[in-house]
């Protein structure tokens, strides 16, 4: 259980401020996260990392000399958004680029790719290195699928060694890629993880056994197993990680490797160090020479019982960046030249943009209400089914479907609300509300919902009523963005199975002259059909991908969400035609 909490939803802020208040000479804070609290040299790449909160001491515990400059910190469990990235990096950027280095996550991917994107046409270089360590999370043919674990230290240590020591960015974008190839994980657990203010774990283990190849957001393991010895754990983590070195390394004789043996929340201080004598001495029966191995707490899930085990092949530089010196809140090694603060107000920290809302006609104004109203009404639908789309997605997924829709829907409604309250028309209403849905809710969800809501939001404008075909054209829009970022194709069990057909439905309605409520009382139909037909297709992308079985005979959650989403608005939309023939 996760005993101590106040909100369930404000826990993620809360544990960055308390983090900041107990580390202010290391750290400090920034919207989306936290950054050191020295300034980036101006000759520096500046490394920022990030990823769901809920993993302590990654990803805030790694901001410092010889590790991050800034870490992007989303809610638990969900990646943090592109606006949250976009800040950090701003924020950090001293004129020399920006590496970005997180685990290979869709959400995260999505996000750190927004956040790119954005830097790049600001004129500010970036490149990014997605880490790829977990051996069970996808077969060598499809390394590039393979999610990030405990490894993401090795590469954020090169990273920064290179940084810091005055490489380019392309320069110190090869060391980090390098490491990463380098790198490979395996992980079991041995008890699920229960999340803030939740009732049950994510997942459960049946007494005496271990889940093998386990993810750190709650994912299900790929085997099960009955729970050996400390040395036959030590054995299969050994052997397996030795079976997928790298295509480079020959044997394992002679190599020198850096060792990561990390608890995943429960599992004590003492067994770890009970398992890496045994870790120790089958490496170096296989002539390995280990270098400087870390045995701790490094990427945790909460209080979820499990440990992984990390290997590193090093090369000359790479093992220059393993023993570097670092000096982070819970990473340190060596000594390190002390930095000053940046000064209170630093120019650094990025400047507040001013809040400047579009002009809009009485008659978009008057769109707005309808736009309002749907937002609020999709907000109360995922209220009332918040645990459902949470035990949907528990089933091949990590569960929190259900609570990032609602932090997402809340966060919309409340900028919808500001928006409308400020004379804006209907696009700009729904602009703000996927800004802040994407924002607040961070994650895969949250990024395709806010790229959906400001496609619809463009297509709709503040000049004139929306029309059927000017809202049809909006969903175009909303498939094309989600299907372009997101990676989504139809029968990939995603939201695009159901947006696909809506969009479809909607642009043949407007063609036909059906009014904007004609148009979308069919588009239910559609939708309700098409998330129940995803209970038959296998998911391809996305979390739920590695453990695709367990998910057939179940609908997508991201899909009955839309599906919901799209029933609710239709009764809004009905609403409003009544009244207003009245």
């Amino acid at each position: 259980m996760t005993y101590l909490y106040n909100d369930p939803v404000e826990f993620a802020d809360e544990l960055i401020d308390g983090f900041v208040a107990a580390n202010k000479a290391l750290v400090k804070k920034v919207n989306g996260g936290v950054i050191r609290a020295a300034r980036t040299p101006d000759s520096q790449v500046a490394i920022v990392i990030g990823g769901g909160s809920g993993h302590y001491p990654a990803f805030s515990g790694l901001v410092g000399p010889g590790l991050a400059h800034g870490a992007a910190m989303g809610n638990l469990f969900a990646s943090p958004s592109a606006q949250q990235i976009y800040t950090v990096a701003k924020a950090v950027n001293s004129g020399s680029g920006v590496l970005f280095t997180y685990g290979n996550y869709a959400g995260d991917v999505l996000n750190f790719d927004q956040a790119q994107a954005r830097l790049i046409a600001e004129g500010i270089p970036c490149r990014t290195v997605a880490v790829t360590d977990d051996i069970f999370s996808a077969s060598l043919a499809e390394k590039h699928k393979r999610r990030g674990i405990a490894g993401d230290l090795a590469v954020f240590r090169a990273a920064a060694w290179a940084a810091e020591g005055g490489a380019s960015l392309d320069e110190v974008w090869a060391l980090a890629d390098r490491a990463n190839e380098r790198t490979q994980s395996f992980g079991v657990a041995f008890s699920g993880c229960t999340l803030p203010g939740a009732s049950a774990p994510l997942f459960t283990v049946p007494e005496g056994r271990m889940a093998v190849g386990m993810g750190i957001h709650g994912e299900p393991g790929i085997d099960e197993l009955d729970i050996p010895s400390a040395h036959g754990l030590a054995e299969l983590l050994v052997e397996s990680l030795l079976e997928a070195r790298p295509a480079s390394i020959s044997s394992p004789a002679g190599s020198r490797i850096g060792v990561i043996l990390n608890g995943l929340g429960s599992v004590k201080y003492e067994e770890l160090f009970v398992l890496y004598g045994s870790v120790a001495r089958l490496l170096e029966a296989a002539g390995v020479v280990i270098v400087e191995p870390d045995v701790g707490e490094l990427v945790t899930s909460f209080q979820m019982a499990g440990v992984s085990l990390t290997l590193f092949w090093l090369d000359a530089e790479l093992e220059s960046a393993w023993t570097a010196p670092a000096y982070a809140a819970a990473y340190r090694k060596g000594s390190v030249t002390a930095q000053l603060a940046a000064e209170e107000g630093d120019s650094q920290a990025g400047a507040e943009e001013q809040d400047v809302m579009a002009l809009a006609s009485d008659e978009s104004q008057a769109a707005g209400v309808a736009v309002l109203a749907s937002i609020r009404a999709i907000k109360d639908m995922v209220d009332e089914n918040v645990d459902e789309l949470g035990r949907l997605d528990s089933i091949a997924g990590d569960g929190d479907h259900g609570i990032g829709m609602q932090r997402g829907a809340t966060a919309a409604l409340i900028a919808a609300t500001d928006a409308a309250e400020r004379g804006a028309g209907a696009g700009s209403i729904l602009q703000r509300a996927g800004d802040a849905w994407a924002d607040r809710a961070g994650g895969t969800s949250g990024a395709l919902w806010g790229l959906a809501l400001n496609a619809v939001a463009a297509s709709v404008g503040d000049e004139s009523k929306p029309t059927a075909t000017d809202v049809a054209a909006g969903v175009s829009a909303a498939l094309a963005a989600i299907s372009q970022f997101g990676k989504a194709q139809l029968g990939d069990k995603t939201m695009v199975d159901v947006l696909s057909p809506v969009a479809d439905s909607l642009g043949e309605s407007a063609v036909l002259g059906l009014s904007t409520g004609e148009s979308w009382n069919l588009a239910v139909h559609v939708a309700a059909d098409a998330a129940a037909a995803t209970s038959d297709l296998l998911p391809k992308i996305g979390r739920a991908r590695p453990h695709m079985e367990k998910s057939l005979g179940s609908p997508d959650p991201g899909a009955v969400s839309l599906s919901l989403a799209i029933a609710a608005v239709a009764k809004v939309l009905n609403t409003s035609t009544q009244e207003a023939s009245k």
